[in-house]
């Protein structure tokens, strides 16, 4: 290095400490988030108990403090209500009666109290444009079980916004946070227009802390204005964001019986796809593929996971701007299709860190509704690297840690880091140090169309890590408590505190 050093040139002595490309998380929702994170965490919590006791913490607390008291939680586990049900009614007297959002930790279900169900204009079930329901009992009175957002988003809506300059604070303490895990980008799965209006706001001043890809969401029922409106969004830009890629669903998840699977799942669900017409999908990924959008879609069962690769299939693989069409977490998928996206380069787009949720037993519901022999295809990370599959990585936050080593650690390890009698699911899945931080880096970096970024090479943006170990030499449990920091774009001002 010293051939390169000149009269400006500043140096740096790291004293041991590896270089890596920055960290890119593959997909993240740090804006949507905190909207859905609003109140207690309600993580960890496991019995019926402890989680009465919780609300009814929380809901004295806003007894005490609010104008307007309302009780919300998010990171509730479904495990919680195998002893409780899902229900207003079970969870009404230890929220006192307060209007009350529970988002369980996948963002995909939701509980409502009565008051929060009255508050939301929820009386009876509709017919959603989507595959949500509002869960309802024999008597067609909604139970308080709010099944996809679409469902649930009336109640959320009902509660008190947050102001927007806190909304700025947070999103922008919130963006410095990843970079303390070595993190100097992501693709985030954010929204529409006051997505990208947060965006512009948080880009001026003392600017973004990270670069971001921005995805639009597009629902089934969106009408041709609403898609208008879309496609016009594509080029907008700023110092350290863009958009230029469209999000859409092609399933819910496995826990509620909204995943769309071959076969049924043990509960009798899996059947349905998010939209009720998939040929209304095909026609909305060309629509947007043709207008220059990179399209991602979520697909968590094996038969939405196929079912993408067709539609993709049929517009061409690659983007006008060559960046590959991308399939979002691929949580169980059959043999044809891995060697499917090898063959066409579409991205596997995944969250190895969800396996957290699993228990060793297979009594949780994910296993419990898959079954063993698909719950053996899971996240097939392995499979995908061995046949040459372009494969991304990242967090999905909030529905999981965005801290990057954690990451890093779980698709090297396949079980909890810093527990080596935890269970290991699907060994043979694991990747090596290297096929992880790949994923993180370069195949992150490729899978949203960046060829300088997630390298270190000239020409490439000076965007990287700096470890206190050896990333490539270090087990995954270690890995996830490695001290590292990130420099975006060689500007040192910029470095967090190791």
């Amino acid at each position: 290095m010293r051939d390169y050093i000149g009269p400006a040139t500043e140096v740096v002595a790291l004293a041991g400490q590896t270089v890596t490309p920055g960290l890119i998380d593959g997909h993240l929702h740090p804006l949507q988030g905190l909207e859905l994170t609003l109140g207690v965490d309600l993580g960890g919590i496991t019995t019926a108990q402890a989680l009465l006791a919780a609300l009814r913490e929380e809901a004295n607390r806003a007894i005490a403090e609010d104008s307007d008291p309302w009780v919300r939680g998010w990171n509730v586990a479904y495990d919680v209500f195998r002893e409780l049900p899902l229900t207003a009614a079970a969870i009404d007297g230890a929220v006192l009666g307060l209007p009350t959002l529970l988002i369980l930790f996948d963002g995909h279900t939701a509980l409502a109290s009565t008051e929060g169900l009255r508050r939301g204009g929820i009386t009876r079930a509709r017919e959603l444009a989507d595959t949500g329901v509002i869960v309802t009992d024999s008597g067609g009175v909604p139970t308080g079980e709010l099944r996809e957002m679409s469902a649930y988003e009336p109640v959320r809506l009902a509660s008190p916004a947050v102001p927007r300059a806190e909304v700025l604070r947070k999103a922008r303490a919130l963006l410095w946070e990843l970079r303390s895990s070595g993190l100097t980008g992501g693709c985030i799965m954010d929204g529409g227009a006051a997505t990208l209006d947060l965006l512009t706001e948080l880009d001026g001043g003392p600017g973004l802390p990270v670069r971001l890809v921005t995805a639009i969401d597009h629902e089934p029922g969106f009408d041709e204005e609403r898609t208008l409106a879309n496609l016009a969004l594509r080029d907008n830009s700023g110092k350290r964001w863009r958009s230029g890629l469209v999000k859409l669903y092609a399933d819910g998840v496995v826990e509620t019986g909204t995943s769309w699977l071959f076969d049924q799942d043990a509960a009798g669900g899996g059947i349905e796809p998010f939209w009720r017409d998939m040929e209304a999908y095909a026609r909305t990924v060309s629509r947007y593929a043709s207008a220059g959008f990179q399209v991602a879609t979520h697909a968590i069962g094996d038969r939405a996971v196929a079912s993408v690769i067709d539609a993709y299939v049929r517009v061409g693989s690659l983007s006008r701007s060559g960046a590959p069409h991308r399939i979002e977490h691929l949580e169980t998928m059959a043999d044809r299709d891995v060697a499917r996206l090898a063959a066409t380069g579409i991205t596997a787009s995944m969250q190895p860190l969800h396996m957290q949720h699993r228990s060793a037993d297979a009594s949780d519901e994910w296993s419990r509704r898959l079954g063993p022999a698909r719950a053996a295809r899971a996240w097939r990370a392995g499979d995908l690297w061995r046949v040459g599959a372009p494969v991304a990585l990242g967090s999905d936050w909030p529905i999981a840690q965005n801290d990057a080593r954690i990451g890093l650690a779980w698709a090297m390890l396949r079980r909890r880091p810093g527990d080596v009698h935890a269970p290991v699911f699907e060994a043979e899945q694991r990747l090596t140090a290297y096929q992880a931080l790949h994923g993180y880096t370069i195949g992150s970096a490729l899978a949203q169309g960046d060829s300088d970024l997630g390298i270190i090479a000239p020409g490439a943006r000076a965007d990287y890590a700096v470890w206190a170990a050896d990333p490539l030499a270090v087990t995954g449990d270690e890995l996830a408590q490695t001290p590292v920091f990130s420099i975006l774009g060689g500007d040192l001002s910029e470095r967090p505190s190791p």
